[in-house]
């Protein structure tokens, strides 16, 4: 599809000045990509791919703002600059969202749950442990992403959703007993099925 720099390059031209088929073919470029990263976040393929619809149409409008100048390989950072749009528009639909799972919200006494060793994670494949992340609840699952995978702070968790820095620790604590416990019985299952030698 896309094989190097100089025809991202004229990709990229040809999204700023509105052309249709520039835009059709970033889509299709990102759209696996941009799929992966909402699926982390939301249960429902609706839901997935509106927040990824909508990631689009930010990322069109504001494409003039990304510098591809200043990158060597500039699909890898235009991909970097997508999700940074997508992780902030999930997190916008979470806040959109939040007062219908406000309950789900925990008290900051669960954060001292402790952590226990995992076994058997290994033996999961990344289909497994996404799908099990995507069974936790919506609070869970949301501090879990940005905590754990996109690397971010208690404190700028709280920022972004809105919370207490206490209720994003207790989210993510009882996110980790949450997903422990599915994996475990995932596990479990497969204990019982010896590998064949």
């Amino acid at each position: 599809m896309i094989a190097g720099n100089t025809q991202i390059h004229a990709l990229i031209a040809g999204c700023r000045s509105n052309d249709r088929a520039s835009q059709k073919e970033l889509y299709c470029l990102l759209k696996d990509y941009a799929v992966k990263i909402c699926y982390r976040y939301q249960n429902s393929l609706e839901q997935v791919e509106e927040i990824m619809n909508e990631g689009f149409i930010k990322l069109f409008k504001n494409i003039h703002q990304f510098e591809e100048s200043r990158h060597a390989d500039v699909l890898a950072s235009l991909k970097g600059w997508f999700k940074r749009i997508l992780v902030n528009t999930c997190i916008d639909h979470y806040r959109k969202n939040a007062s219908y799972i406000n309950g789900q919200m925990l008290s900051e006494d669960a954060e001292n749950i402790a952590d226990k060793q995992e076994t058997g994670i290994d033996i999961l494949s990344y289909k497994e442990i996404i799908e099990a992340i995507r069974q936790l609840s919506p609070a869970y699952r949301t501090v879990f992403n940005l905590f754990v995978i996109e690397g971010l702070t208690h404190e700028e968790i709280a920022q972004h959703l809105d919370i207490s820095v206490g209720s994003s620790k207790s989210n993510l604590s009882k996110a980790r007993e949450n997903l422990r416990k599915i994996l475990t019985k995932k596990t479990d299952h497969k204990a019982y099925v010896e590998p064949i030698r």
